[in-house]
């Protein structure tokens, strides 16, 4: 099974920024007299040993020997940094770092500044250290306890989008400067036509490989307007071997893949047959962008399958949490599920939704005692071997 991927904050997903927002967790702190009898508060490092769970490319979640969970980030760490780390699930590690009040927080203008070039001027660095910093001030509008029309969420996203169409000015001289665009061959092989045995025409391949060459040189000289163009007359060649790559899938191939997650009751021949009927009609719906039909497709595509799933009973639900519910809370809890799966399979699905919430209500201090405490990591050890990150 494939490990999930936390996202990574990049500069392409810069405008995403601060959109998660988490209770505030108290940070360590400590109050230090300065020599004039003032004080300042400094962040204290904590210091997390524990047993790796999960790996992820920008951190991972470790259980502590204190029972709790916590996210580590990996955001100081240079990739090179953290595959040297060689991280196994399982394994025990030791972490000091950070406490941080959201996911948003790990990317700070010195994790920003990773994905730049060495070339980049103070003043061009200085610059986008103040359009970062006015980027993030308006994403702390993004928060749940601010309450905003949406007037005011298109005003503070089109603001955002100003920001980065200027950090976009300035990176992208030293972007194309230090551009390595991939040969025309390497180019192809990654969409993996050969993994399915489509071949390219050869009169089509020399076509493909003129105008590539053609769009490096416009998106090199910083054309973006006839590079786009150029790369139109790409897509438009590719087009068919694009769709024959990625050809819908069979509803024999759906039910398939389906019944891995799922399990069922024996599903009759003749709803079998409609099954397959609708799955068609969805393909073509999808196919001709007809989003209305589609939608009523769907909704009597999954009403007719959800009717043959085996109802997952209490028990196995709750088995996939970590945490315990006290013994009221688990009667109740049986007892709103049992109801909500009731309402469900009758249709009534308002009845169901309400269910549902109250059932979730009682879960949900327990989800708050035992949320991820979000570490910046600034010190790795594993096997005895301390990693830092380069600055």
């Amino acid at each position: 099974m494939k490990k999930p991927i936390k996202k990574t904050w990049m500069i392409a997903s810069a405008l995403t920024i601060g959109m998660a927002v988490l209770t505030p967790l108290q940070a360590g702190a400590a109050s230090v007299e300065t020599k004039d009898n003032s004080s300042i508060t400094v962040q204290l490092e904590q210091k997390i040993t524990g047993t790796i769970k999960d790996i992820y490319d920008d951190g991972m979640n470790i259980k502590g020997k204190d029972g709790k969970n916590y996210f580590i980030s990996f955001h100081k760490f240079s990739d090179e940094q953290i595959e040297k780390m060689k991280l196994v699930e399982g394994q025990e590690i030791s972490v000091e770092g950070n406490t941080v009040e959201s996911y948003s927080d790990f990317f700070t203008f010195e994790v920003f500044k990773k994905y730049f070039p060495k070339e980049m001027t103070k003043e061009d660095l200085t610059r986008l250290e103040k359009l970062f910093n006015e980027m993030k001030q308006l994403q702390k509008g993004f928060s749940k306890e601010i309450k905003l029309t949406d007037e005011e969420i298109e005003k503070k996203h089109e603001e955002l989008e100003k920001i980065y169409e200027e950090i976009h000015k300035i990176t992208k001289p030293y972007t194309l400067a230090n551009w390595q665009p991939q040969s025309f061959e390497e180019y192809m092989k990654d969409y993996g036509f050969n993994e399915k045995n489509i071949i390219i025409k050869e009169n089509d391949n020399a076509q493909l490989k003129a105008i590539y060459e053609e769009w490096i040189k416009l998106k090199k000289s910083g054309d973006e307007e006839k590079a786009n163009k150029k790369y139109e007359e790409f897509d438009k060649i590719l087009e068919p071997y694009l769709d024959a790559l990625n050809a819908p899938e069979t509803f024999e191939e759906f039910m398939d893949s389906y019944k891995e997650v799922t399990e069922f009751l024996d599903i009759p021949a003749e709803t079998l047959a409609k099954l397959k009927t609708l799955h068609g009609d969805l393909q073509k719906a999808l196919k001709d962008e007809n989003d209305e039909l589609y939608d009523k497709l769907h909704e009597e595509f999954y009403g007719l399958l959800n009717q043959f799933e085996k109802p997952q009973t209490y028990e196995e639900y709750m088995a996939d949490f970590e945490f315990k519910v006290s013994e009221a809370d688990s009667k109740k809890l049986k007892q709103l599920y049992e109801e909500y799966q009731a309402l469900d399979k009758k249709g009534e699905q308002e009845k169901s939704e309400e269910t549902w919430e109250a059932f979730y209500n009682i879960l949900e201090p327990y989800f708050e005692a035992n949320k991820e405490i979000l570490i910046s990591a600034s010190k790795v050890t594993i096997n005895g071997q301390d990693h830092l990150p380069q600055h």
